[in-house]
């Protein structure tokens, strides 16, 4: 063998480009198979307070008792993200999501045909719990891995499914009750969880180059790879072990702790508020509603404007535009400023959500995003199941959510100013 035949024999072939083929590129199906998967799994999960009036009527159990096994539902499919991100780093997203899906249908269908609370807790609290960690982060990661200089838009778009389905399923689980009953009901929503979330899951692949593709956005290399060499698009990227020893990874998981804390805390107790403030019960019902309307265009826009501002400064824009929501609620007096609040809130609401897997992979690389994302979103996401349960002690003590509602603002505002400390981590300044 010549130098020249050796030298070839040691090359890779560069990636396609979609584009340059005149198709599509394979990215945007991965982005709209990702934002079905979260709009059944989250519309399912934001259904679960349509459904305890019902169960509560028929079982008797009262809905502070119902409370705790969904509490421990939110605490468990957070803190499980970082197995489901290490999965998804290892295994790819296709199994992951898939078996995630299956759990999760089966844990609605199990809790359709619940006949003691403590069944709940398995069926809800844990089965369920876990299938549904298997979707925000391996979703996420999998997203980021498919861009980079369109991360945000992409990001964005995918993440609004999830309000897409806060949307569409809480009024789609009210007629399957009033036509079927609420276990009837549950138990098509399970199958609907199974069956949708494993269809699109097969059209989900890890990242680009086990399709001979760039990520979009990367231009392709004039040079090819020498064989063993990773590709120029891992080169710098970071493995968990790494991430945990800088700095910019502990000021990550306490900021997102100090927003996500309070973030369910609205979810829960701004209907009771509402109804404080005089409101009928369906218009206060609609703040719900307006949340979630906001929170889809938060998801579908503030990502796109993080791609040109940065996701720092947009991340700083919406904790502030948390805690003006916020504030918001503690002094509202009727059904316009507690709208406005809820719209305020909404829209930072879900700009976070979908900044916090494109800022970790801009951060970190795509290489462990799943691991790494998934660590932050265990320790960050699952104090959110004890938020409600805080504003409820702070309601019973003064009569009032004032407290609650302000906490929740500073909070926000602090992790706020954390972020003037956040700065993108460099090999060189990485303590060894």
């Amino acid at each position: 063998m010549n130098e020249a035949e050796h030298v070839t024999s040691k090359l890779q072939p560069l990636p396609t480009t979609e584009a340059a083929q005149g198709r599509v590129f394979y990215g945007w199906v991965v982005v709209a198979c990702a934002f079905a998967i979260l709009c059944v799994a989250y519309g399912i999960q934001f259904s679960f307070g349509v459904f305890m009036a019902e169960i509560s009527k028929e079982t008797g159990w009262g809905r502070d008792s119902l409370s705790l096994p969904y509490a421990l539902y939110v605490f468990l499919y957070s803190a499980l993200g970082a197995v489901a991100g290490r999965f998804t780093d290892h295994w790819g997203p296709r199994l992951v999501i898939t078996v995630g899906g299956c759990l999760l249908g089966l844990g609605i269908i199990l809790t359709s045909q619940v006949t003691a609370l403590w069944q709940m807790y398995v069926s809800l609290g844990l089965i369920a719990a876990s299938g549904m960690s298997a979707a925000y982060v391996p979703c996420n990661a999998t997203v980021v891995r498919w861009f980079i200089e369109k991360r945000g838009l992409a990001i964005g778009l995918t993440s609004s499914g999830a309000s897409f389905g806060t949307f569409i399923f809480p009024p789609l689980a009210a007629a399957l009750i009033s036509a079927y009953g609420w276990r009837h009901a549950y138990l098509l929503l399970g199958v609907v969880a199974v069956t949708v979330i494993g269809a699109c899951a097969t059209f989900t692949v890890r990242d680009p180059e086990k399709m001979g593709l760039f990520p979009d956005g990367i231009a392709p290399t004039l040079t090819p790879t020498p064989v063993g060499a990773p590709p120029a698009s891992f080169a710098n990227d970071w493995t968990l072990a790494e991430a945990k020893r800088t700095r910019s990874f502990l000021l990550l998981n306490i900021v997102f702790t100090l927003t996500w804390l309070v973030v369910f805390m609205p979810m829960v107790h701004i209907v009771p508020f509402a109804v404080d403030l005089g409101i009928p019960q369906f218009r206060a019902a609609m703040t719900i509603s307006v949340i979630g309307f906001a929170g889809f265009m938060g998801r579908l826009f503030i990502g796109t404007i993080s791609d040109r501002i940065g996701r720092v400064p947009t991340l700083g824009l919406c904790f502030f535009l948390q805690a003006l929501g916020f504030t918001g609620f503690a002094f509202s007096t009727g059904l316009a400023s507690l709208y406005s609040a809820a719209a305020i809130f909404g829209l930072a609401y879900g700009g976070v959500t979908a900044l916090f897997p494109a800022l970790i992979g801009d951060f970190y690389g795509r290489t462990s995003v799943g691991s790494i994302a998934g660590f932050i979103f265990a320790i960050s996401g699952s104090p959110a199941a004890f938020g409600p349960l805080i504003a409820g002690y702070l309601y019973a003590v003064s009569g009032r959510y004032d407290a609650a509602f302000l906490l929740s603002a500073a909070l926000n505002l602090v992790a706020l100013m954390l972020l003037f400390f956040l700065k993108k981590p460099t090999r060189a300044t990485t303590p060894a």
